[in-house]
C-alpha cells in the first residue's frame, strides 16, 4: 500500500508551467482550542473553571475511546498533508478580465470586477498586482476564451512584461485543457477565480472541520486535472494507459482510485464533526439560548459588528477577503439583559462554483438552525445591492424556513463611509460597527426579533424572599424588575422567559 501511495501521490499535483518555482510552504499545525468559543457553545464552566464537552469531561481527562480518537486524527493529517494548489512564496500577479460583451444578464462593472479581483490576489501573503488587462471577449465558452486577435495580443503583452510571475483569469473555473494551453502560451502559471478562492480558504483554514472542507472542495479540481492527463495519454503518439497491452492500469487510472478513496475518508470526518456540532447544538437548545446567525458578503464587517455587539475585546477583525472561514459563536446580551449567542458565518462571494458552497455546507448548517439572521451589508461598496443579491440566492440554496427568511434583520453596515446616508426603509437599519453608531437600535429591534422567533414573554410574578425562587430565575430567564414590598415578605419580578422555563418554574415552586 505504501509503495502505491509513493507510485501516486506526485501526480496529484496540478500541471503547470512557471518561473521561478519555489518550494511549498509547509501545513501549519492545528491551533489549541478556542475557550471563547468553549464558552458561547456551553462547553466552558467559569464557576468551576472547568473546560470540556458538553458531557462535562475535562481536557485533561481521556475519553474512553482516546485510542479511536487518535487514530481519526491520524488519518486526517494523513488527509490534509498535500501540495498547495497555487506556487507558494510572493507572486507578482496580472488579473485578467474577460469582458463579455452583448450579454444580457445584469453584470458587476468590468472596473469593479477587477478590483474584487485584485483585493483576492493581496489577500495572500506577499502576493501582489503588477498589471491588470480588461480585454473583450464574445465567446467567453470558447476554449481559450478569447478571440484570435485578442489572444494573441494578451500573449504579447504578457510576454513584453518578465516581472509576471503568474496570470489570474478572472473567470468562474476554466477547464484543466485551457490551463495548459494558456500556461503554454504565456509561460507563467494560470488560474481561475475557483482556484485561487481555493488557495486563500486553505491559508486562512484554523480548524480541523475547516481544513477538511477545503480539501473537499480541491478534490473535483484535482479530478479534472488528472482527466485532463488521461486524456493527452490516450493521444496518437502520446502511449496507452495500459502498460504493454496487458491490461495494467498506468498510475492515472490508480490516482484517480485513490483520489476516490480519499474524497470518500473526508466526507466520513466530516460527518464525524458534523455529529459534534449537532450535540453542541442541542446543548444550546437545553439550555435555551436564543442564537443569532450575522451573514453577509465578505469583508462587510460581519465580525466588527459582533465584536461592537458583545463588547468582546478578543474579538480581532481583519480587514481582507475570507478572514473568518471558521464558524465562531460569541454570548452577548439585549437591553433586557437577555443572554443570545451571535454566530459568526464565512463570508459569500459572488461567481463561484456551487461545489465549493456545498462542501462548506456543514459549516453553514448553523444557519439554518439560528432563531434570528441578520444580514450585514456594506453600503460604502458600488456593487452593494448585487452583493446581497448574491448573498439571498446562496441563503435560498439552503432551504431555510420561510419564517426565518422573513424575519431576517438586514443592517446597513459602514454608514460613517457614506456621509447623510440614511436606510431606504424602516426595516433596514444603519449602523458603524466601527464607530459604534445605531448599535442601541440594532439591539432593540434584535430583542424583539429574538421574543418573536423563540416565543418568549414578558410576565410578572410574585415570590417569596425567603426562598430560592429568585436566585433561580436570575439563573434560568432575564430578570427585569424586582419590587419589594417588605410587610408582605414577597417580591414582583418582572422577567422574560419561555413557556419551557415558565413549566418548570412553576413544577420546582407549585406555591
Amino acid at each position: 500500500m505504501w509503495a502505491l501511495l509513493a507510485a501516486v501521490r506526485p501526480g496529484l499535483r496540478l500541471f503547470r508551467v512557471g518561473r521561478g518555482l519555489q518550494t511549498p510552504h509547509p501545513v501549519p499545525p492545528w491551533p489549541p482550542c478556542s475557550v471563547r468559543a468553549l464558552v458561547a457553545a456551553g462547553r466552558w464552566d467559569p464557576g468551576n473553571r472547568r473546560l470540556g464537552g458538553v458531557d462535562g469531561r475535562g481536557c485533561g481527562e481521556r475519553p474512553e475511546d482516546d485510542q479511536e480518537e487518535e487514530e481519526e486524527e491520524k488519518d486526517e493529517a494523513e488527509l490534509l498533508s498535500h501540495q498547495p494548489l497555487l506556487l507558494a512564496g510572493a507572486q507578482r500577479v496580472c488579473v485578467l478580465h474577460p469582458d463579455v460583451k452583448g450579454g444580457t444578464s445584469h453584470r458587476s462593472s468590468a472596473e469593479w470586477q477587477v478590483a474584487e479581483a485584485a483585493a483576492l490576489v493581496h489577500t495572500l501573503h506577499g502576493w501582489s498586482v503588477v498589471h491588470t488587462m480588461v480585454v473583450a471577449t464574445r465567446t467567453p465558452g470558447r476554449k481559450l476564451i478569447f478571440g484570435k486577435g485578442n489572444l494573441a495580443q494578451v500573449t504579447e503583452t504578457i510576454r513584453a512584461h518578465p516581472e509576471i510571475t503568474s496570470v489570474f483569469l478572472n473567470v468562474e473555473q476554466m477547464s484543466s485543457a485551457t490551463k495548459m494551453e494558456l500556461e503554454a502560451a504565456w509561460g507563467v502559471e494560470v488560474f481561475d477565480r475557483f482556484t485561487l478562492v481555493l488557495h486563500i480558504f486553505r491559508h486562512n483554514a484554523q480548524t480541523r472541520e475547516a481544513r477538511l472542507q477545503v480539501a473537499l472542495a480541491e478534490i473535483p479540481l484535482l479530478r479534472s486535472s488528472l482527466k485532463s492527463s488521461s486524456a493527452c495519454q490516450d493521444q496518437p503518439g502520446r502511449g496507452s494507459r495500459y502498460i504493454m497491452g496487458s491490461g495494467e492500469l498506468q498510475p492515472t487510472d490508480l490516482q484517480q482510485r485513490v483520489l476516490k478513496e480519499r474524497e470518500a475518508k473526508i466526507k466520513r470526518a466530516l460527518e464525524r464533526l458534523c455529529r459534534k456540532r449537532g450535540l453542541l447544538r442541542r446543548e444550546r437548545a437545553r439550555r435555551e439560548l436564543p442564537v443569532v446567525s450575522v451573514v453577509g458578503y465578505t469583508n462587510c464587517g460581519k465580525t466588527t459588528l459582533i465584536k461592537a455587539l458583545t463588547g468582546d475585546a478578543a474579538i480581532e477583525p481583519r480587514d481582507q477577503l475570507f478572514a473568518t472561514l471558521d464558524v465562531t459563536a460569541h454570548m452577548g446580551t439585549l437591553p433586557s439583559r437577555m443572554a443570545i449567542l451571535y454566530v459568526d458565518t464565512i463570508g459569500f462571494l459572488s461567481q463561484l462554483p456551487h461545489g465549493l458552497i456545498q462542501s462548506f455546507s456543514a459549516t453553514l448548517e448553523d444557519v439554518v438552525h439560528s432563531d434570528v439572521i441578520i444580514h450585514v451589508r456594506d453600503v460604502s461598496h458600488p456593487d452593494s445591492e448585487l452583493q446581497k443579491a448574491s448573498v439571498l440566492s446562496t441563503l435560498c440554496g439552503l432551504h431555510l424556513p420561510s419564517t426565518l427568511l422573513d424575519s431576517m434583520v438586514e443592517v446597513h453596515n459602514k454608514v460613517d463611509l457614506v456621509p447623510g446616508y440614511s436606510p431606504p426603509g424602516s426595516r433596514v437599519l444603519a449602523v458603524s460597527a466601527l464607530l459604534g453608531c445605531g448599535l442601541d437600535q440594532l439591539k432593540a429591534a434584535l430583542e424583539a426579533a429574538v421574543l418573536k422567533a423563540t416565543g418568549r414573554q414578558v410576565m410578572t410574578l410574585r415570590i417569596r424572599l425567603a426562598g430560592p425562587q429568585l436566585s433561580w430565575l436570575y439563573k434560568e430567564a432575564a430578570v427585569q424588575q424586582v419590587d419589594v414590598v417588605p410587610e408582605a415578605g414577597e417580591a414582583h419580578v418582572t422577567v422574560i422567559m419561555s413557556q419551557a422555563a415558565y413549566g418548570k418554574f412553576r413544577k420546582l415552586f407549585p406555591d
